[in-house]
């Protein structure tokens, strides 16, 4: 729970839900829920109880300060039945700290508030500021554990303080491992229809999908006591998924799908170029990006201007007049274009309205055309993308590269023949 009103307003991002929730899953803690409540301590303290009703314990961060709003302390004493007193500890650590920034006037009424904590907590000591954090128990052993809202002051505690308190208090042994799945080219409801008996059946390791940028992944996450032995529970699970989900599979945990396009071009020896207008030399820098790129990737071809189509790609300017920049016919004659004028196997092209000018009735904004070149083919995607302008260049990026992995996949035992 991140405690603070300029969360809910927005002036503030939470960065430390996601820290806190990964260190508890590197202990094998299970994260039901996660809130955000405002400077508010009767709704903090009701969000405090129904947790407590839900979980072993909380932990919540902020709202330790020493200002009029930081109001943690107050509600966390009444969700567990106590009340607070004055730990004389954490005010001579508090005088320390004050004293060694060379500060001499007397500690102010609301620095020493920061040292009232609720009755017989557990207190986590803090070396990097002054507000101390606490364990509070209520009487039937569930806890809540409360921390500074800093994250240079939160992340030394949670790792040297809290972490070792829960390991002692559950006897944490176990650790939750994942190995995810990225997949391309298969849609969210069909990918979900073929893994959903398995979803249903298995409870270690559990798997979830994730939808984003027009692929899904799969996550695979196991609980055991060390990576050797969540691998043992995984690989059966990863194998299953391998042959429900088939080639949509590109790649594993960190590999993206640029590292992927590079390492099967650089296994099968195809070489690729490009020849870009909408996305303005984006699919390029996403694969330069990638080492190694150099030993599959010729070179691209950024014709913005019709007359660079023409002058640099071969695309007729009878073709350009008949059916207009944006069209199919003109995305195929730039993937022929560059895959002849730089001698590659492969070829991708683009172009589109990218906005927030230039839509009409039959080319609306958003209308990307995508080609591949291949053999003897092109193959040509129409889409069309919402959004903003970059938008729908980012999109269009990644529906390029989408596109040849679903080609590579589709004749991974068909190589493509050196032009």
């Amino acid at each position: 729970m991140t405690i603070g009103t300029e969360i809910l307003l927005g002036h503030l991002v939470d960065t430390n839900s996601s820290e806190v929730a990964r260190a508890l899953a590197d202990h094998g803690v299970d994260v039901y829920q996660m809130h955000s409540v405002g400077d508010n301590a009767a709704r903090l303290e009701a969000v405090l109880r129904g947790a407590l009703e839900r979980a072993d314990g909380v932990i919540t961060t902020g709202g330790l300060g020493p200002t009029v709003d930081d109001l943690t302390k107050d509600a966390v004493a009444s969700a567990v039945g106590t009340t607070l007193e004055l730990h004389e500890p954490s005010l001579r650590a508090i005088e320390a700290r004050f004293a060694a920034l060379g500060r001499t006037t007397p500690l102010g009424e609301n620095n020493r508030r920061q040292a009232i904590l609720p009755r017989a907590c557990v207190v986590l000591e803090n070396p990097n500021g002054t507000a101390p954090g606490f364990v509070a128990l209520r009487a039937d052993g569930k806890f809540v554990a409360c921390m500074p809202g800093v994250p240079r002051e939160l992340r030394p505690m949670l790792k040297e303080r809290l972490l070792p308190w829960l390991a002692g208090r559950f006897g944490l042994q176990d650790a939750i491992y994942t190995r995810t799945l990225h997949t391309v080219g298969i849609p969210e409801s069909d990918l979900d229809a073929r893994i959903e008996p398995l979803f249903r059946r298995l409870e270690n390791p559990k798997i979830a999908v994730l939808a984003h940028d027009f692929r899904v992944d799969v996550k695979i996450m196991a609980k055991a006591s060390d990576r050797a032995a969540a691998d043992d529970l995984i690989a059966p699970v990863e194998a299953e998924l391998r042959e429900r989900i088939g080639r949509g599979i590109f790649g594993v945990d960190d590999e993206r799908l640029e590292d992927a396009l590079v390492r099967v071009l650089t296994q099968r020896g195809l070489t690729l170029a490009t020849a870009e207008s909408v996305t303005g030399g984006g699919i390029s820098d996403t694969l330069v990006r990638v080492p190694g790129a150099s030993k599959v990737f010729r070179g691209g071809i950024i014709a913005y201007d019709d007359s660079l189509k023409t002058s640099l790609l071969g695309v007729e300017e009878t073709l350009l007049r008949a059916h207009g920049a944006v069209s199919a016919e003109v995305a195929e004659a730039m993937a022929r274009g560059v895959r002849a004028r730089l001698g590659t196997n492969l070829s991708i092209a683009s172009t589109g309205i990218a906005g927030p000018s230039g839509a009409s009735a039959e080319k609306p904004l958003g209308l990307v055309f995508l080609a591949i070149a291949h053999d003897d083919e092109v193959e040509v995607r129409r889409i069309t993308f919402p959004g903003s302008r970059d938008d729908v260049r980012r999109r269009s990026i990644i529906a390029a590269l989408n596109l040849l992995w679903r080609l590579l996949a589709k004749e991974e035992t068909r190589p493509v023949p050196p032009t």
